[in-house]
């Protein structure tokens, strides 16, 4: 127990899979909550049979899961579902991604357990929310970037339809849960009254589209697949220069005077194409061209080491292998060791990438084995 982190204290009973559930109580387990993940004694998490696997454990399934312990139920016994109930009396938050409905037919929906204990926070995490025409649907990361609109405005114009690389959806609706769990967590507790909180995915999802949401509301017109440019900033992309790419983004004028001086084309910052922001993304297309033939004259080392000395913010196009050795990952510690459950063989993982008076988010627990706490949680639970 780490008394100094702002969670410490409060307990949290997760039954969630996969991604968005878990993603949401490790955040709040980094805060220092003790969080409870529920799993089916049989195989649990099905993350946990996601690759890579690593001595039998998962890798993913690492990722998502420090900082917990696990204790295995079997819902749909009776018996089970009578401990699950006793473990609510202690709890001071509930997490739960089902299907709306899932957690009613077991009888640990919110409207039961606030029954038991008034003072509960019961966040409930699904694909369009618990009410509407489309609570009964299923979802996943995929699907919801489909229909938020993700998907319409990803990827090269023209090209097929293309998700995010990065489960985006899951992750947002995750974010969003910690966040309202860790509001209203200072009121429940001061009145002795909980809420049961509504996260759904689709909602999340939009929720961060509020460029492109507000760009329809103003003009009428769906945004557009741009790759990776940008509808209001030029030059802000990929670019290709010699042997490969780089990304630049020089979002106002004084850094596309910088760019000008750089590719030593002052002359630009008169063309009437290219004079204001607006004007350059209009343009973009044709700058793009121009920029690009004088880029293709050296490599991307060249002309990031250019840009960074005249402060236009400017990046390599990095694969993972890369950005995790960089020297600011480095400094910053956010890759650490972590212990597999049962072995004495560790593994790499990103933590918390927060720091609160300088200092990092511990990592207290190594991810749990499935039901190792059972003894040391349901002892003396009964029924």
């Amino acid at each position: 127990m780490d008394t100094t982190l702002p969670l410490n204290g409060v307990r949290i009973l997760e039954f969630c899979n996969v991604a968005a559930g878990p993603y949401c109580g490790m955040l709040l387990a980094d805060m220092g909550a003790d969080v409870i993940k529920i799993e089916h004694p049989k195989g649990g998490d099905t993350l946990r049979s996601w690759p890579p696997i690593n001595q039998g454990y998962s890798e993913n399934f690492a990722s998502l899961n420090r900082n917990k312990r696990s204790v295995t139920l079997d819902l749909k016994n009776p018996e089970d579902v009578a401990k699950a109930r006793q473990l609510v009396l202690d709890a001071d938050v509930l997490l739960e991604n089902n299907r709306p409905g899932v957690m009613q037919r077991l009888g640990l929906d919110y409207e039961s357990l606030k029954a038991l204990n008034p003072r509960l926070l019961y966040c409930s995490i699904s694909a369009y929310g618990q009410s509407g025409p489309r609570s009964q649907e299923g979802g996943f990361d995929l699907t919801i970037q489909a229909m938020s609109g993700v998907m319409s405005v990803t990827g090269e114009a023209g090209g097929a339809p293309v998700k995010c690389g990065v489960p985006l959806a899951d992750f947002a609706a995750g974010l969003y849960a910690a966040f309202a769990i860790s509001a209203a967590l200072p009121q429940a507790r001061a009145t002795g009254q909980g809420a049961h909180i509504d996260v759904p995915m689709l909602g999340t999802t939009l929720a961060i589209a509020a460029l492109q949401t507000s760009e329809y509301f103003g003009s009428g017109r769906d945004p557009d697949k741009l790759g990776s440019a940008h509808p209001r900033n030029a030059p802000y992309q990929a670019f290709q220069c010699k042997g490969g790419y780089f990304a630049m983004a020089a979002g106002n004028d004084a850094l596309w005077r910088s760019v000008c001086q750089v590719v030593e084309r002052p002359d630009l910052t008169e063309d009437e194409r290219f004079t204001s922001t607006t004007l350059r993304a209009k343009h973009q297309d044709a700058l793009r061209e121009l920029l690009e033939a004088i880029f293709a004259q050296h490599d991307s080392e060249h002309w990031l080491t250019q840009f960074r000395a005249q402060g236009v913010p400017c990046s390599p196009i990095n694969r993972y292998s890369d950005v995790l050795r960089d020297p600011q990952v480095e400094h910053m510690e956010w890759v650490q060791n972590i212990r597999l459950p049962g072995t004495d063989t560790e593994t790499r993982t990103f933590v918390s990438p927060l720091r609160i008076n300088g200092v990092g988010l511990p990592v207290r627990m190594a991810p749990p084995a499935l039901g190792e706490h059972n003894d040391s949680i349901l002892h003396g639970v009964t029924p």
